[in-house]
């Protein structure tokens, strides 16, 4: 809308960003009341919006421009820090921009249908495995344009919003709305539970309805790919004990005692013959009598025994 100036229909001198900034920055306090922050948003890059949500919200905003000229002059408001103020809160948002002076900008969003947001949890089952994965968008394209669909997902039709600005522009949707509408989608770029709010349903509801359709593959391993139990075996050096059979009966350890005694029974114990009828050898005294060495059978010659201790000599008899 052209501006009265000098009385013949012109437009309003240019006011530099940086004094129109200034201008807001001064009026702002008094707008917001005593105590409140200013709460500033400005977009940067290419595509303003960084994440999945954010650029969503975004393209679905262009469809909105009853006038083409608003949006591009929207995307320069919200680049150059026009938009010194946004609160989004549950079915709207607050905020103030700044221009030749500071405007107030209302967005109002419909809550969405009962029944819409029903249809759109069923349509998630078994599809949403946690919120994380929802809010960060890294879900089936599918799932997610069920959610971002225009029809029946959760961005708002033409009708369900309603815009407000205080500026005198007669287009439904001015380049302050505009601004103010791309600051939202920044703004998803660090909350994007954002959407869910101004829509106002719950997405831990939306993951919550979708989990319970989610069910856990009991499927066993194909048969080309589990190793035999000898291939195991001859990989790994190991022998396998069978899963299915009991243990063998543990065998307790002998006591001291049972020990002593059959120490003492083999000492006294003479050696069964395995021959014809031999008499067992006795034992050399203790005391300078050196026998013959007996000769070892070649039979045994492998054989370790362990000899019985000699008896102990008795005192005072000498052997003849």
């Amino acid at each position: 809308m052209s501006y009265g100036y000098g009385g013949y229909g012109g437009f309003q001198p240019y006011v530099p960003v940086h004094v129109r900034r200034a201008k807001a920055a001064s009026a702002l306090p008094k707008r917001l009341g005593k105590g409140k922050t200013p709460s500033p948003v400005t977009g940067t890059g290419h595509k303003i919006a960084s994440s999945f949500w954010g650029q969503a919200w975004c393209r679905n905003l262009e469809r909105y421009g009853d006038y083409s000229n608003r949006i591009p002059r929207g995307r320069t408001y919200i680049r150059n820090g026009s938009v010194v103020h946004l609160d989004v809160l549950p079915g709207r948002a607050v905020a103030y921009v700044s221009g030749s002076t500071l405007y107030t900008v209302n967005v109002k969003i419909k809550p969405v249908a009962a029944a819409r947001w029903k249809a759109l949890c069923a349509a998630c089952v078994g599809s949403i495995a946690s919120l994380v994965e929802l809010l960060r968008g890294d879900l089936d394209e599918g799932v997610m344009e069920r959610v971002c669909g225009e029809e029946a997902g959760l961005f708002p039709k033409p009708n369900e919003i309603e815009f407000d600005c205080s500026c005198p522009d007669y287009a439904g949707m001015c380049k302050h709305v505009a601004a103010v509408l791309y600051g939202i989608g920044v703004r998803f770029d660090d909350d994007p539970e954002i959407l869910f709010r101004l829509r106002q349903v719950s997405a831990s509801e939306l993951v919550a309805g979708a989990a319970k359709g989610l069910v856990v593959a009991k499927r066993a391993p194909q048969a080309g790919k589990v190793l035999a139990r000898e291939d195991v075996a001859s990989v790994f050096g190991v022998e396998l004990a069978d899963v299915g059979a009991p243990p063998p009966p543990a065998v307790p350890a002998p006591t001291k005692r049972a020990r002593s005694k059959a120490l003492r029974t083999d000492a006294t114990t003479p050696a069964k013959a395995t021959g014809p009828s031999h008499s067992p050898a006795k034992a050399p005294s203790a005391r300078g009598v050196k026998g013959p060495r007996p000769k070892a059978s070649p039979s045994a010659a492998n054989e370790v025994t362990v000899a019985p201790p000699a008896a102990p000599p008795r005192r005072g008899l000498r052997r003849r």
